[in-house]
């Protein structure tokens, strides 16, 4: 899929590839998934930044998405502490990130996510997170990320952007069939500075 969009694309334009794409994603079995999740974490845990403890925001994977259970669970028995998000229970669209553990409680949220249990002591501010692993329906060439449209990690890593949080690291997580040459972008994306995926790791900081 190597369609050529501009910054002036229209929101049609970008549901139509988000629907593609969201078909792409769909159309692999689960054993391509498992293993497409195995090499994602073989090429995660192989990053300089995990080669010591730290704090690692992630997501619980659903649907036809890369799956990250496993990954999760590995992060933690590696020794890194994990914090999940969940919907903000006061400002709308936004996300809040919880310290998760071998006691956390889950439930489903509006979207029929699994989340934590919201406790405010569990809360893990944005600037004490390392890195943070984002979901994602497509990326291109430069870095853009195409997400399900509602941006929830667009407002999650807009103080990013703006350097309020120079020593977080977003990382993209997807499948090799998520990849187009070039996204329809708009004003709030936010272009990540890597992706992994099970052939390689993109590093767009160059």
């Amino acid at each position: 899929m190597k369609k050529n969009f501009t910054q002036n694309s229209s929101d049609s334009e970008r549901q139509q590839l988000r629907k593609q794409l969201l078909t792409r994603r769909g159309q692999l079995t689960s054993a391509e998934r498992l293993a497409a999740e195995h090499a994602v974490e073989r090429q995660l845990l192989a990053l300089p930044e995990l080669q010591q403890p730290c704090r690692i925001g992630s997501y619980y994977s659903v649907r036809a998405e890369l799956p990250t259970q496993r990954i999760n669970a590995t992060l933690q028995a590696a020794g890194h502490q994990l914090a999940l998000p969940v919907l903000h229970p006061i400002v709308p669209r936004h996300l809040l990130l919880l310290h998760t553990d071998d006691n956390t409680q889950w439930h489903r949220n509006d979207y029929n996510i699994p989340e934590p249990a919201l406790r405010c002591q569990d809360v893990v501010p944005l600037q004490q997170v390392d890195i943070l692993l984002v979901p994602l329906v497509g990326f291109d060439a430069q870095g853009n990320r195409m997400g399900m449209g509602g941006g929830f990690y667009d407002r999650t890593l807009a103080g990013w952007r703006a350097g309020h949080f120079p020593n977080l690291q977003p990382i993209g997580l997807a499948l090799d069939e998520q990849f187009v040459e070039q996204l329809p972008t708009a004003s709030w994306d936010v272009p990540l500075p890597r992706v992994i995926c099970p052939a390689k790791v993109w590093d767009f900081r160059r």
